[in-house]
């Protein structure tokens, strides 16, 4: 449905309201996004889930999920090829593994961002690490499309550390935003990794998360680009929220001009935290073709992208277990060509 407007829409930041679907609803340059909000209880000595999946599982009446995971939720090796996937995880762990043979664990605030380019096989596994406790998991899965150009460049991960994400804090301390990437009030999203459409400036490419508790609110300036850049708000958690005088109901999707005028995001009628996810980038404009997990251009690229995965597995597969999840002792970190990185020390991160 249409927001309610008495004024002429170039002055509005409204434009649509529409119920939250699974997966969301997207604007170009985004091709795809999930919230994942799974209640794992504890796990077993394999760090496993008291139920066997069905290797379909995304009821959305369940407390939780297995996805394509069989005792452990996840999704075990599969390909990818002409697109980005962003990671961004608010509480749980992941289990990362590809056929460039790099890894990681990550979770609790980290954020993976990955460049499938020309093909990479990778597993995203949620191994249950706490035996004597529940092991929630929230985190927004990003497809990110990629300029024909840049569809068929070599595989890249990078990982974001929690510590270092810049994260702006309101004086009144009732309102938050994590910048994942863009910017805003200054503080700068990490860097994406190099053929990423995020490392093009003028992409204006933003992923913010916003926490607004009971009478905060918070800003957003309108895009440089004007109108040519397309911003869609998911509420995802909380009671209230409205954009500007717009009352939003909760688990809706919120289409915004993003050029001409600022958004006002604000939670002044709610007892609870208002959780929602900000997507921003000036559209690439090219035709998509889609099947499963391959993003080009025709569906003649399509065609050959299957024909290729088929001879080369894109690399194949290092790892012993499909699934493959690390051991219950193992710390968060990230396997990047050959090197191990550990996360800095807390006093690295970034904010106001």
């Amino acid at each position: 449905r249409t927001c309610k407007t008495t004024m002429s829409a170039r002055l509005i930041s409204c434009l649509a309201v529409e119920p939250l679907s699974f997966p969301f609803s997207t604007l170009d340059p985004f091709l795809f996004c999930v919230y994942h909000n799974d209640k794992y209880p504890a796990g077993d000595k394999l760090m496993q889930a008291p139920r066997v999946g069905n290797g379909a599982d995304f009821n959305p009446k369940s407390d939780y999920r297995m996805y394509h995971g069989d005792r452990i939720p996840g999704f075990p090796q599969h390909p990818h090829r002409g697109f980005e996937t962003v990671t961004a995880t608010m509480e749980g762990i992941i289990d990362h593994t590809d056929s460039c043979g790099n890894a990681g664990r990550y979770g609790h605030g980290d954020l993976q961002w990955m460049t499938a380019g020309k093909g990479v096989v990778h597993g995203e596994m949620f191994p249950l690490i706490k035996s004597d406790a529940p092991n929630p998991l929230k985190l927004f899965q990003i497809w990110l499309n990629l300029p024909k150009k840049n569809k068929m460049v070599e595989p890249a991960f990078t990982m974001h550390w929690t510590e270092s994400i810049p994260r702006y804090v309101a004086a009144n301390g009732k309102s938050k935003v994590t910048v994942w990437a863009g910017e805003f009030q200054g503080l700068k999203g990490l860097p994406p990794p190099p053929n990423s459409y995020g490392s093009n400036p003028a992409s204006e490419l933003a992923i913010l998360f916003v926490e607004l508790e009971p009478g905060g609110s918070i800003t957003i300036p309108a895009a440089k680009g004007g109108q040519e850049v397309n911003r869609k708000a998911y509420f995802v958690e909380g009671q209230s929220l409205l954009v500007g005088e717009q009352v939003i109901p909760p688990n809706s999707s919120v289409t915004l001009n993003a050029g001409d005028v600022e958004t006002v995001f604000s939670n002044l009628h709610g007892s609870l935290v208002t959780n929602l996810l900000i997507l921003q980038g000036r559209p690439i404009g090219e035709p998509v073709a889609q099947q499963g997990p391959f993003v080009m251009n025709t569906m003649v690229e399509i065609q050959q992208a299957f024909a290729d995965y088929r001879k080369t597995q894109f690399g194949g597969w290092p790892w012993p277990q499909n699934a493959m999840v690390f051991e219950r002792s193992k710390g968060r970190f990230a396997l990047l060509n050959g090197l191990e990185v550990l996360p800095p020390a807390p006093e690295g991160r970034n904010g106001v």
